[in-house]
């Protein structure tokens, strides 16, 4: 195995070379506006370290936060139309009725409900009104729509409705984007819609971002293959990333721990991924991270599909340090660290400023920093301890103490000797372990479904067909998947034996050509 990933950060833009499971090289490189002038950054300088030089690749795979920090920031989305599938019920809660409202201001257009949709064991819940459909897709062409998410009441179970809704659009808004939620979400009908709505409002931006990211590395001269890493750990391919971008939410973080376990070579424990402004923790099992298994918010909006369950709290190395009262964050200064930290000739005191005063961080003008003193700096310290004990305590399954890895450019902040924690790890390259969670990251396939009829054991069995099919149609090798993840929940109240079954199962990506590099 021979692959770059790349991880693109609000700061940094990081690269590593993986080559036969070890980094070979490793750098850091500004994050830009622009993107692609990041990432070509970061080639140029993992390219002159000569690492690259006649060597034949694998793939490029690239993290980025760019789609998640658009719904955050309210920018760079479409106005999309929203088709519900599932009347006479629900219709006292439409599209967009849980959305915080600017953010719904930005991105609704045509909200239609049609009558159709599936009972929760699969059968029809009423016949799709084709006609309806018809005409909203019209409606929505009139009004200049061309992202469009469609939803149904149980299509998880079966999507027939939303396929059939999706090919009627398609005739009538030709150039159309469209989400289905059964292929986003699980049961639910609200958080499943949501998510779509969250997909098609990325539609554009999906598509210029990737886009741009083919180029940048077509700019390189490497032709491998380009693979995106998801929330769960995993990649897609760059055509199935561009298609359903909110996969790809909470990759930055998701990178990190996967890098993490990767690098230390521990499979279960707490990570902890300090950057320049936030602390992400979370906790590994068998090496990926945990699901969350409730409703996740992202930017105020109720979802419920593929997302890690982390705490994230306003720790990095840009945050500012207030000394009266004593306060550290949620403020950052970011990417301006280099100018306007205290150790830099800034005038803004930062963690950063508190650690080179302190001895354990060796960057900038310690001169510039020595005004404070030794009391101060324990004290900050403490304060910054007690952040992290908490937010570990909350993560956290079961008592005892537990390894924690510390990642990230501002692990430094991580002290060694923590309350509930056996062992505080840091690994080489740490400093870049979202970049060698995004090369070293496999394909999963996931199913989320109710079974009606069968034994258990049958219905788990045909939920790891079901994930193992769609994880080889994302591009797995079938001969390397393994079950990950089950979950079985007998449902009473049901006929027929009914259980709702979860499986998640993950492989390596299938082998292709190798490409060549020929910076």
């Amino acid at each position: 195995m021979r692959r770059i990933g790349i991880d693109v950060g609000g700061t940094n833009t990081d690269a590593v070379l993986i080559e036969d499971g070890q980094v070979r090289g490793a750098v850091k490189a500004p994050t830009t506006p622009d993107v692609t002038s990041g990432i070509l950054d970061a080639l140029g300088r993992l390219t002159a370290t000569g690492v690259l030089e006649g060597k034949m690749l694998d793939a490029v795979m690239i993290g980025t936060t760019h789609f998640i920090n658009a719904v955050v920031q309210r920018r760079w989305l479409t106005k999309i139309g929203a088709l519900r599938i599932g009347l006479p019920a629900s219709a006292t809660l439409p599209p967009f009725c849980d959305w915080p409202e600017d953010l719904a201001e930005v991105v609704r257009g045509t909200v239609t409900m049609v009558e159709g949709g599936h009972e929760y064991d699969g059968r029809p819940f009423m016949l799709l009104d084709t006609a309806a459909v018809r005409s909203a897709a019209r409606e929505m062409r009139a009004q200049g729509i061309r992202s469009v998410a469609i939803s149904s009441t149980f299509s998880p179970l079966d999507p027939s409705h939303e396929r059939e809704a999706a090919a009627i659009m398609a005739e009538e808004i030709p150039d159309v984007a469209i989400t289905c939620s059964s292929d986003l979400g699980r049961i639910g009908l609200l958080e499943r819609e949501n998510a779509a709505l969250l997909n098609a409002a990325l539609a554009d931006l999906a598509r210029e971002t990737i886009t741009a990211f083919e180029k940048a590395i077509a700019s390189s001269g490497i032709s491998a293959p380009l693979y995106i890493t998801q929330n769960d750990g995993t990649v897609v391919e760059a055509a199935q990333a561009m298609r359903l971008p909110v996969y790809s939410f909470a990759s930055g973080a998701t990178n990190s721990m996967r890098g993490a376990a990767y690098l230390s070579g521990i499979q279960d424990a707490i990570v902890a991924d300090v950057g320049g402004t936030t602390t992400d923790v979370g906790q590994i099992k068998h090496g990926f991270p945990r699901e969350a298994n409730a409703v996740v918010k992202v930017g105020g909006v109720r979802t419920l599909f593929r997302m890690p369950d982390l705490l994230s709290i306003g720790l990095g190395g840009g945050s500012h340090v207030s000394l009266d009262p004593l306060s550290v964050g949620p403020l950052s200064v970011g990417y301006r660290l280099t100018s306007d930290a205290l150790a830099f000739g800034g005038n803004q005191l930062t963690t950063s400023d508190i650690g080179i005063a302190a001895g354990i961080l060796g960057i900038g003008d310690r001169d510039k920093v020595t005004h404070i003193d030794q009391p101060t700096c324990l004290r900050i310290l403490d304060h910054i301890r007690t952040m992290v004990e908490e937010s570990v305590d909350r993560m956290k399954t079961e008592a005892g103490d537990i390894v924690l890895l510390a990642v990230g450019g501002g692990a430094f902040l991580i002290p060694n000797g923590l309350e509930g924690v056996s062992q505080v790890v840091r690994v080489p390259h740490g400093d870049c372990a979202n970049a060698v969670g995004a090369a070293i990251a496999q394909v999963s396939g996931e199913v989320d479904q109710v079974f009606r009829d069968m034994t258990r054991e049958e219905a788990i069995a045909a939920a790891e067909r079901l994930a193992a099919n769609r994880a080889e149609a994302a591009g797995a090798d079938r001969s390397t998947l393994a079950v990950i993840d089950t979950e079985d929940i007998p449902i009473a109240y049901l006929p027929g034996n009914a259980r709702r079954v979860r499986v998640r199962c993950v492989g390596d990506v299938a082998a292709g050509e190798r490409a060549s590099n020929t910076a």
